[in-house]
């Protein structure tokens, strides 16, 4: 038997800061929800497992003290509003073989500083195959965080802070990251991503992180089967109190390996937000 052996490790840091090149996080609601969700299983045999999660929320500066309040809605941002757009969703199908699973999924709608994260998923799969059985499975993230410009006295709280200009300018920048098991016959898969979608002042980035590890079942030379990732954005950024962008950038990054895989590792991180 002839393997294609693959091993490959990448590790992709994007880091956007400065005040002209930020996102402004929403606020967080009054009432808001934990939720938590742990999934373990060790079965012979079919399996289906699937998670989802859509989050919008949206928030326009001083409408505590105004008739105004930040509400979902369709059409241009009001000054000083901001609107985060989160989805997560993950699925795993066997049609036989051995599978053990161990996921926790994690998510909390308050305010959240720099380092930590409104939802968290960590997974960890162990598979074999059995009489020609395989897995197939996808993971998706995906964080819209957009907004008007705002002055950075509504948004920057920090008494020891020296904005170099009065005003946040607007944005609109979009990022994702996506893994897929295809006809995976045996191997162990670890994941781990989050993200930061709402924060209670303007100086907290946005952020999303995720990265996947496959490596051998211990015992075996190689795992098999095909690994694909996939990492992209668009960043649109104006200056001032302008409409009209003054930078646009548009990334991705793809891999895919296939055969005998000794180890493949991909980690992706995001953070965009104000330098002060």
């Amino acid at each position: 038997m002839i393997y294609r052996i693959c091993s490959v490790i990448v590790f992709l840091l994007i880091l956007s800061t400065g005040i002209a090149c930020a996102d402004r996080l929403p606020f967080q609601v009054p009432e808001n929800q934990k939720i938590s969700i742990s999934t373990i299983i060790d079965v012979i045999g079919f399996v289906s497992d699937k998670s989802y999660l859509s989050w919008t929320i949206d928030y326009l500066e001083g409408s505590e003290t105004t008739d105004e309040f930040g509400s979902i809605h369709d059409g241009r941002l009001y000054p000083g509003e901001s609107i985060a757009i989160a989805s997560f969703s993950d699925s795993i199908m066997t049609n036989g073989g051995h599978l053990m699973l161990n996921k926790d999924l994690g998510f909390d709608s308050q305010n959240k500083g720099k380092g930590l994260n409104n939802l968290e998923v960590e997974k960890v799969l162990t598979y074999e195959s059995i009489d020609g059985s395989f897995l197939v499975g996808s993971e998706e993230w995906s964080l819209d965080v957009a907004g008007n410009y705002a002055g950075t006295d509504d948004s920057i709280r920090c008494v020891f802070a020296s904005a170099r200009e009065n005003v946040i300018p607007a944005f609109c920048n979009v990022v994702k990251a996506r893994s897929e098991l295809i006809n995976f016959n045996s191997g162990q898969v670890s994941t781990k991503g989050g993200l930061r979608a709402v924060a209670a002042t303007g100086d907290v980035p946005a952020g999303l992180f995720y990265q996947i590890a496959v490596s051998p079942i211990p015992g075996y030379e190689f795992a098999e089967g095909t690994v694909k990732t996939g990492f992209a954005g668009s960043i649109m950024e104006a200056r001032g109190k302008s409409d009209i962008p003054s930078v646009t950038n548009q990334w991705s990054d793809k891999a895919s390996v296939s055969g005998g895989i000794r180890n493949f590792q991909k980690s992706f991180g995001y953070e965009s937000g104000i330098t002060y």
